[in-house]
């Protein structure tokens, strides 16, 4: 999550993406989708595999790091967990 010395804010989550450095790098993603995919214990649907979605919305510091906002607000079981970004909408 994001946060300050006494609040953290759980709507809007902080992601490291691989090979992105630089607030210029991490411009691309903006506005891009966010799967985070977990494993529950009930089938639904014939599948065990839930999704929750979200979508990046902009930087968070200088060092590549970019805030997200997902539809329901990620557990904290999933800091950490890997996040599958999706290559749309896409710009170009």
């Amino acid at each position: 999550y994001k946060r300050s010395k006494s609040n953290s804010y759980a709507n809007c989550t902080l992601l490291k993406l691989d090979g992105v450095r630089t607030r210029e790098d991490a411009a691309w993603y903006f506005g891009k989708r966010v799967a985070y995919v977990y494993k529950a214990k009930k089938e639904v649907k014939n599948s065990k595999f839930r999704v929750m979605w979200g979508k990046v919305r902009r930087a968070h510091g200088n060092s590549g790091v970019v805030r997200a906002k997902f539809r329901k607000n990620i557990p904290p079981r999933a800091f950490g967990a890997p996040c599958r970004v999706m290559m749309y909408p896409s710009s170009i």
